[in-house]
């Protein structure tokens, strides 16, 4: 190959790279903000690799960004190499003394908030080299889609193409207000629950229900419910409750220091909530054969921090 034709290919590897973050992304404000550049730049590097290649690689609408068959082609033939190189750099930056770099991470906004953000100042003070993102939303993220390290969640499953570290057990909790069960009066089997006003966490579903299973062992109980307020933030559910509109299944968490306190009661102590919240609250990264140190010394940090859970 001529000397000045391998100099010009050399320096394309990079725009190589960002076509790979971009069909991983779907977009170029995704793709910049995972590169921490601009949009301008971002879209200025694949202008230069499609004239460089002399074929449209990226289909542009005013909707979506896809990759042509030649761009696709491109990404695949390299994606190998690339994630090589990237398992052989985090290799390298492990061998330093402390980890460094950024960590960004998803959570629930109830359970971020309550904590896991209580949480981050020791953790940092403990590696000062290290900085963290920290993301409360709802929304389910795509991690290699919006570039997070790690999510934190509730779950009963993890997907195949995931690995997660338990860092502790949970449940779900009934609860309503002292004075709300002055008023209605206070179920003591789930199918009670039908003539009370039930409030829910908003979920895509149809008419809401809530299944229970007997402590001791024995057949699950399903049941209708109904109410006047429901919403996607276990926060929310339980200033409702304290409010007196209802009684909601509420996760541990955030039910622990108003129950303790008397400002909540348990209901159905001898029923188990089933796939109210999920059952393991679990640190879920898409599987690699690496692991970051810094992801090793978040998970470990809360591991310990939350190995005694969130009961009374």
């Amino acid at each position: 190959m001529e000397p000045m034709k391998k100099q010009k290919i050399d320096a394309l590897w990079a725009h190589v790279h960002w076509l790979g973050v971009l069909a991983e992304t779907g977009s170029y404000t995704a793709a910049a903000l995972r590169l921490a550049v601009s949009k301008a730049a971002m879209s200025q590097r694949i202008g230069e690799l499609e004239a460089a290649a002399g074929v449209p690689l990226v289909r542009r609408t005013t909707r979506s960004v896809r990759l042509t068959a030649a761009g696709q082609s491109l990404v695949d033939s390299t994606r190998g190499a690339f994630e090589q190189i990237e398992r052989s750099f985090a290799g390298v930056r492990d061998l330093a003394d402390a980890p460094s770099g950024l960590l960004r991470v998803t959570v629930a906004t109830a359970l971020g908030r309550q904590h896991i953000a209580p949480l981050v100042a020791g953790f940092l003070r403990t590696y000062p080299e290290l900085r963290i993102e920290l993301d409360l939303s709802e929304r389910l993220s795509s991690l290699v889609q919006d570039g997070f390290d790690l999510a934190i969640r509730h779950v009963a499953s993890v997907p195949e193409t995931h690995v997660a570290w338990t860092l502790c057990e949970t449940r779900s909790v009934l609860v309503g207000s002292p004075d709300y069960l002055s008023r209605r009066g206070t179920p003591l089997r789930p199918e009670e629950l039908a003539g009370h006003d039930c409030l829910t966490y908003l979920r895509s579903q149809g008419v809401p229900s809530w299944s229970f299973e007997p402590a001791a062992g024995g057949a699950r109980v399903s049941v209708g419910i109904r109410g006047s307020f429901s919403a996607n933030n276990s926060e929310a559910l339980r200033e409702a409750v304290l409010g007196g509109l209802g009684v909601a299944l509420l996760p541990d968490f955030s039910a622990r220091r108003e129950v303790a306190a008397g400002r909540l009661v348990p209901l159905l102590s001898d029923w188990r909530a089933v796939s109210a919240y999920g059952d393991r609250l679990c640190a879920i990264r898409p599987y690699s054969a690496h692991v970051p140190k810094a992801v090793q010394v978040f998970v470990g940090y809360l591991r310990e921090a939350l190995k005694d859970g969130f009961g009374e």
